[in-house]
């Protein structure tokens, strides 16, 4: 299956239709001790031109994050959901899911390491009737890139050659944190992973079922550890035994 040209229907031959012009667009913002952030990422978001129901879930968060996702609440109708302790980034990310109702969901991380004034152009194969999921790439060049470290690049390209074996496909940033989806299909994910395994848990999903997939470059402003960068190489091996469990656990849909 080729990420960038997979089939306009769906294997038992149902055609998949555009969704509406103006869709309702859910925001999904998983946000753990990123009050130095956070503030910047919501008002870009709400400064976007779409309709858009932003929902922010502070994952047990010990900073000013709380503070400022209730300043959110009061003045833009911000909806918070909260976890009483970190539990990681793939609880947050499947209570935020589980909340929406837009007809297009998008997974936004609160760090700015990625620009909101990508999302437009990124949900647009979603918008026109092409695509029930895009991955924005930050390998595929053609936008801004913070040179970041060499290893994490590694990484990154290693696991997403082996997805790519695994499922043959194309894609370039299996790893990616932007990820929008057709929202009633990303609701009926069978999501059970807590921590950054997440990210291989969703392609598994996305590539098991056959969806139509796409990919579009996108900036990247990667943080540093000492700038608050909370992934590391300690979860590349995770994400490899998910993509193999998945791979040859589950039969596609």
């Amino acid at each position: 299956m080729e990420a960038q040209t997979a089939p306009a229907t769906r294997p038992d031959g149902e055609r998949l239709t555009p969704t509406s012009r103006n869709p309702l667009v859910s925001f999904v913002v998983p946000a753990y001790n990123e009050g130095r952030s956070v503030e910047d990422v919501l008002r870009r978001v709400y400064d976007l031109p779409l309709r858009a129901e932003v929902i922010a879930v502070d994952d047990g968060s010990t900073d000013d994050t709380p503070a400022i996702l209730r300043t959110f609440e009061d003045s833009h109708g911000l909806t918070v959901m909260r976890h009483e302790r970190n539990r990681g980034k793939g609880a947050a990310v499947r209570t935020g899911i589980a909340r929406t109702t837009g007809e297009v969901v998008l997974i936004q991380d609160a760090d700015m390491e990625y620009d909101p004034a990508d999302v437009v152009d990124l949900i647009q194969p979603i918008v026109d009737g092409y695509a029930d999921v895009v991955y924005g790439s930050r390998l595929t060049g053609g936008r801004p890139q913070r040179a970041y470290m060499f290893w994490h690049l590694v990484g990154n390209r290693v696991l997403a050659l082996l997805t790519n074996v695994l499922w043959n496909t194309t894609l370039s940033d299996m790893e990616t944190g932007y990820k929008a989806f057709r929202g009633e299909i990303v609701r009926s994910f069978d999501l059970r992973e807590n921590d950054f395994r997440i990210e291989p848990e969703i392609t598994s999903e996305v590539l098991s079922r056959r969806l139509r997939l796409y990919q579009l470059p996108i900036a990247y402003y990667g943080r540093t550890p000492e700038e608050g960068k909370k992934i590391s190489w300690r979860d590349g091996l995770p994400a490899v035994w998910t993509l193999l469990r998945m791979r040859f656990s589950r039969t596609e849909k």
